[in-house]
C-alpha cells in the first residue's frame, strides 16, 4: 500500500520577541518530522526555550536547488515537514516560496501557521496608508538594477515597504530621495518587538538627516507613502510625451541612455526596438543640422 503524503507547514517565528510564538506554531514543531530551518543556530535558541526536540536539517538560499528536491522526497514519503526562516513568515524575504513551489507541483499539502510579520507589523505603526500597500522587501545589490526599480515605483500610488539593513540604510534613504524627492512621507521602523523597539517618521530628508547624525543599528523596516495626486497626474502626463522626449527626461534625471529607454519603452508599453529607432533617428537629424 502506498503511503499517503506528508504535509509541508510554514510556520511564523518570533520577529525579536519569543513571547510572539503562536501556541499552534509550538504544536506543530513539536508534531513535526523534520524542521527545515533557513540558519539552524537560530533556531536552536527557538526551540530550546520550548523545549522542542524535533531533529532539524539546514534549509537556505544557497542549498535550496539540491536540499529541496530532498526535502520533496521526504515529503512524498510520508514525513511532515516545519520551515521555518530566520524570523518571521517563510516565504518573505527566503527561500521558502522555492521549496512551497515544488510541493505544490507535487501535489503535497501545503499549509501555513500564521504569526509575527515584520512588513505588517512596521506597516501598521507607521502612521501611513494601510489600504493599498506593496511588499517591494530588499533593494536589488547592484546600483543599476535598484535605479530601474525605483524608477518604476517612483509613480505607484500604494504605501511602499522595503527591508534594509543597519549598513545600507543612509545610502538606500539617498537613493529613495532622488527617486521619490525629498518630500516624500516615510517611516523607519527598526528592532520591532524587541527592546530598542523605535518608529522614526517624517520625510525622506528628516530621515536621512536624523540617521547621518545617529548611525542606524538593527534590521529596519522602511515604509513610504504612495504618490499623490499631483504626482500621479504628472506620470499621467509623462506617458503622453514622445518616445524621445520620454527618454531625454529620464536622461536628465540622471539614468543612463540604454536604461532610459528600457524604462521608456515599459512605460509607454512600445517595443524597446521602437524606442531605440525613434531616439536614434533624432540623434541622426541633429547631427545632419
Amino acid at each position: 500500500m502506498e503511503k499517503e503524503q506528508g504535509c509541508l507547514y510554514l510556520v511564523a517565528t518570533p520577529i525579536g520577541n519569543l513571547e510572539d510564538m503562536t501556541y499552534r506554531g509550538v504544536r506543530i514543531l513539536n508534531e513535526a518530522d523534520l524542521i527545515a530551518a533557513e540558519d539552524t543556530r537560530n533556531t536552536r535558541k527557538l526551540l530550546a526555550h520550548y523545549d522542542i526536540h524535533t531533529p532539524l536539517t539546514s534549509y537556505y538560499e544557497h542549498n535550496k536547488l539540491t536540499k529541496g528536491p530532498q526535502l520533496i522526497a521526504k515529503l512524498n514519503e510520508g514525513m511532515n515537514i516545519a520551515v521555518v526562516s530566520d524570523a518571521g513568515l517563510p516565504g518573505i524575504a527566503d527561500p521558502g516560496t522555492h521549496l512551497a513551489q515544488l510541493a505544490i507541483a507535487e501535489g503535497i499539502k501545503v499549509t501555513p501557521i500564521p504569526g509575527a510579520n515584520a512588513a505588517l507589523s512596521a506597516l501598521i505603526c507607521s502612521g501611513l496608508d494601510t489600504v493599498k500597500f506593496s511588499f517591494i522587501g530588499f533593494l536589488p545589490k547592484t546600483a543599476k538594477r535598484r535605479r530601474e526599480l525605483l524608477t518604476g515605483l517612483k509613480k505607484r500610488t500604494e504605501t511602499l515597504i522595503f527591508y534594509e539593513t543597519p549598513y545600507h540604510l543612509k545610502d538606500m534613504l539617498k537613493e529613495l530621495i532622488q527617486s521619490f524627492g525629498e518630500d516624500r512621507q516615510a517611516a523607519a521602523c527598526r528592532e520591532l518587538t524587541k527592546k530598542f523597539e523605535e518608529f522614526r517618521r517624517g520625510t525622506l530628508a528628516q530621515l536621512s538627516d536624523y540617521f547621518a547624525q545617529n548611525d542606524p543599528r538593527g534590521e529596519f523596516v522602511v515604509i513610504v507613502a504612495g504618490a499623490n495626486e499631483s504626482e500621479a497626474q504628472n506620470e499621467q502626463e509623462e506617458t503622453s510625451l514622445s518616445p524621445v522626449a520620454y527618454v531625454q527626461k529620464l536622461i536628465d534625471e540622471g539614468i543612463s541612455k540604454k536604461e532610459a529607454i528600457k524604462t521608456a519603452a515599459k512605460a509607454l508599453n512600445i517595443a524597446k526596438r521602437d524606442v531605440y529607432q525613434a531616439v536614434l533617428e533624432n540623434e541622426q537629424k541633429k547631427n545632419a543640422l
